[in-house]
């Protein structure tokens, strides 16, 4: 069923729901269309995907289109993606080639007559190169800019130039060189979907059994992309480390992106690395109320990202009182309170996260106090209504400013 606004005064205070309605109202004769590259797979889609029924309820018109690429665009925009993570890159005249000639491709098929357009991270960036621009541009970067490579920073700089405005996930993203007009909007789930809502206790047992999780061992969980940024083996380093000393079991719960050509790779790696062994579970494209019953099921969730534009994979387990072990990266700190709802280390600090897991594991009474601390944490900041907000607030600015 159709989710409406109305629906979330279970969670949400009746009059900040009126409050929104009354906002929408404002712009609700204007036509405002999203673009991203993949209608599945990643957190941006997870997020349009529950978003867009939400605001045309509230009476705004909002138009969602995914970018068509061949899988050589693809390889070449991974790759733009990693280097604007740091990783090094040869950006030669052939990537730039695949990179403008599918945008203009896309162009000439899709026509743009809206009053407001929103393109999403690097993919679709040069589109607006390709239109007469007659109305207000966005780009909406849900990466990790803190240490991007100068070569493709560089480059990509001279398309974001001409946007109206960008938004960023943190404030470090904000990167040197672009335009100051830039603001900060940071991501959300949706508490009822079927992969955040409470599940009965039948329900959550019938699916960590389907799993392969033993109900009478400590489970730890990491839920990520298959994704070298991810970390996956770093993740099995600090199980291993944990297992000498506790015995427990680990799951890595893993998806594909359409538009990340290396997942089928890290995930053949991962594979490689646990052939055999019993005390790892590896499960690929779990369904939402598998991951659901996962992460409440989970003692702690582990996040242990080398580069992260937020990871809300970290918000869904502390919305279900999961307290999280995370790396200092990127937006998992906003998420990650270190000793509130969970605990910070560094990226190659494997003994201190097999520690601070262990700190979790053998003291229930800090579990359940980080879990009460991290809903909370959830409810007051990373919630989809205050995300609609967000968006309605923005869109007034450029489109009633007077309003």
């Amino acid at each position: 069923m159709i989710r409406r606004l109305s629906d979330y005064r279970e969670v949400v205070d009746e009059a900040k729901i009126s409050e929104i309605y009354r906002k929408g109202n404002k712009i609700a004769d204007n036509h405002i269309l999203h673009i991203n590259s993949t209608y599945y797979g990643g957190g941006v889609a997870e997020i349009l995907m529950h978003m867009m029924p939400l605001l045309d309820d509230i009476g705004i018109d909002v138009g969602w289109r995914s970018l068509v690429g061949s899988p050589d665009f693809f390889r070449v925009t991974k790759k733009f993606h990693n280097a604007l993570q740091g990783e090094e890159i040869t950006l030669t005249d052939m990537k730039k080639r695949v990179y403008e000639q599918t945008n203009l491709s896309f162009a000439k098929f899709t026509h743009i007559d809206h009053d407001l357009v929103i393109i999403h991270d690097p993919q679709p960036l040069p589109l607006s190169k390709f239109y007469k621009r007659k109305q207000p541009w966005i780009w909406r970067c849900h990466i990790d800019l803190s240490e991007p490579q100068g070569e493709i920073w560089e480059y990509l700089r001279g398309f974001i130039l001409p946007y109206n405005l960008v938004v960023y996930q943190m404030d470090e993203f904000a990167a040197q060189g672009v335009s100051g007009d830039y603001t900060i909007m940071r991501p959300s789930i949706d508490p009822l979907s079927v992969k955040n809502k409470d599940l009965p206790d039948g329900t959550i047992e019938k699916y960590t059994q389907k799993a392969g999780i033993d109900r009478e061992r400590p489970l730890i969980t990491q839920v990520s992309r298959f994704d070298k940024w991810k970390d996956p083996q770093g993740v099995i380093k600090v199980f291993d480390l944990i297992r000498e000393e506790i015995d427990c079991q680990l799951l890595l719960v893993g998806a594909m992106a359409t538009d990340d050509p290396e997942g089928q790779q890290v995930y053949e790696e991962v594979h490689s690395l646990i052939k055999d062994r019993n005390d790892i579970i590896v499960r690929i494209g779990a369904h939402d109320i598998m991951v659901n019953a996962i992460q409440k099921s989970s003692d702690v969730v582990l996040q242990k990202s080398i580069r992260e534009g937020f990871g809300l994979s970290a918000t869904e387990a502390l919305w279900k009182k999961t307290p999280v072990v995370a790396s200092n990266v990127g937006g998992l700190p906003a998420q990650v309170k270190d000793g509130e709802t969970g605990f910070l280390v560094e990226p190659d600090d494997y003994e201190g996260a097999a520690k601070k897991v262990m700190d979790l594991l053998t003291d229930e009474d800090l579990r359940e106090e980080m879990g009460e601390n991290a809903k909370q944490h959830v409810k007051e900041n990373f919630l989809i209504t205050r995300h609609v907000e967000d968006w309605i607030d923005l869109w007034t600015k450029l489109l009633a400013p007077g309003a």
